[in-house]
């Protein structure tokens, strides 16, 4: 393919990050907000619109679509992979998108809120982006290019393999779920009928990065059980909770194994969310590391601070609760090595120079992988996100979307 080609990626972009998509970690509704739906809806239509005749949206919030293949060979069915629903970190109500044109290097103050700078020497990536059209927030919310930047690529893409025949592929698969940003994103996916044999999430960060390795992921959430009294008469009674979740807080060590003090390959344990009174407190932590083995050493340590602060406190007690969240999909995608090398292949042939990284996260990808369906992760172009910082450039999301079209090809070319 051209690199001189236009797409519609940039436009789309511009009015998807418009409707307010925010997911919520706390419901307990599929999906968890029915607002990720009004752009579900919308995707929809404009893949019906564009002809492609069985794209529907179920009534868990995920779209389903299908683009024949043109191909007199047997080849893989492969699927393409986006979330609708931004991060419940920071506000996605009223996003609205700038596009700084052509732009020079200068740090990019925003301007519903001075305070917002995005700066070059804390954004090294902006400094390869040198004439490129940037889009941002205003300042007063995320952007959305996580993960709006991967639905528009996708559906660039749909709507160039639609009017271009002549580019040979098999079955193509387009799935947008809902909820990944609260780790809910493959709870209610339908495999079967779905019906690909490999997938890619396009969520990833900068040109030319393909992740085939994330983080392993646990939950833990204490409940705290301590002995209310009256304070008036509370001595050698009481044992608040809240004290007790104070005492495990402060245990955690203050230079190692935080989000804030770990980079690269070494995990952590973080505190997320802590609620309740004198008599129940419940203390949610999420653990991160690249191997099962580092996740238990990682519960091990914590359930010693809970077993050393208990000694303090006779009569209350702590139950400790662990929640697999997903596992690291590099277990799975070494059985597999063409679906990264035809990846890899696809990025270079847009002339960039293919990466391979680690994830300190996740992506659905990690999920499907050990669904049985293997999912590596493909560059989207989005950077700084879950902030009001967040940015991307439309020629970054260009490039993805020949990524896509690159790759559909090459799996053709090999069956």
């Amino acid at each position: 393919m051209s690199n001189n080609i236009t797409l519609d990626v940039g436009s789309r972009f511009l009015n998807y990050v418009k409707i307010d998509t925010q997911s919520d970690p706390n419901s307990n509704t599929n999906p968890s907000t029915e607002k990720q739906k009004d752009l579900s809806r919308i995707l929809v239509q404009e893949l019906l619109d564009i002809g492609i005749s069985d794209a529907h949206l179920d009534e868990w919030g995920y779209v389903y679509a299908t683009i024949p293949s043109n191909s007199d060979k047997k080849v893989p069915t492969i699927c393409f992979c986006s979330h609708v629903d931004t991060s419940p970190d920071c506000s996605g109500a009223n996003v609205k998108p700038i596009v700084h044109f052509n732009w020079q290097g200068n740090d990019i103050i925003l301007p519903d809120d001075n305070a917002q700078i995005i700066k070059v020497e804390e954004h090294p990536d902006l400094k390869s982006q040198i004439g490129n059209d940037i889009i941002t927030a205003s300042g007063t919310t995320l952007l959305g290019a996580d993960n709006k930047a991967g639905i528009a690529e996708i559906m660039a893409a749909a709507k160039f393999l639609m009017n271009n025949s002549e580019i040979k592929h098999g079955t193509i698969k387009i799935l947008f779920t809902p909820d990944e940003e609260v780790g809910r994103g493959t709870e209610k996916v339908d495999l079967e009928k779905l019906g690909a044999d490999f997938a890619y999430t396009m969520d990833g960060e900068s040109l030319g990065t393909l992740e085939d390795e994330t983080f392993s992921a646990d939950a833990v959430t204490l409940t705290i059980h301590g002995v209310s009294t009256h304070p008036g008469f509370a001595i050698g009674k009481l044992e608040n909770a809240m004290k007790i979740a104070g005492d495990i807080l402060s245990a955690l060590p203050k230079d190692t194994l935080s989000p804030e003090t770990t980079e690269g390959m070494e995990g952590f344990i973080h505190p997320t969310q802590i609620s309740g009174i004198q008599e129940s407190v419940k203390l949610d932590f999420i653990i991160r590391d690249f191997t099962v083995k580092g996740l238990k050493e990682k519960e091990n340590f914590l359930q010693n601070i809970v077993n050393q602060t208990l000694e303090f406190y006779p009569n209350s007690s702590i139950d400790f609760k662990i929640i697999e969240q997903y596992r690291n999909m590099k277990e799975v995608l070494v059985n597999y090595p063409h679906v990264v090398d035809f990846a890899m292949e696809a990025i270079e042939m847009t002339g960039i120079r293919p990466e391979r990284r680690s994830i300190r996260g996740g992506t659905d990808g990690s999920r499907l992988s050990f669904m049985g369906l293997p999912c590596p992760n493909i560059f989207a172009g989005e950077h700084a996100f879950h902030s009001k910082l967040e940015w991307v450039s439309v020629q970054d999301m260009e490039k993805a979307t020949q990524v896509i079209i690159n790759l559909v090809q090459i799996w053709e070319k090999n069956a």
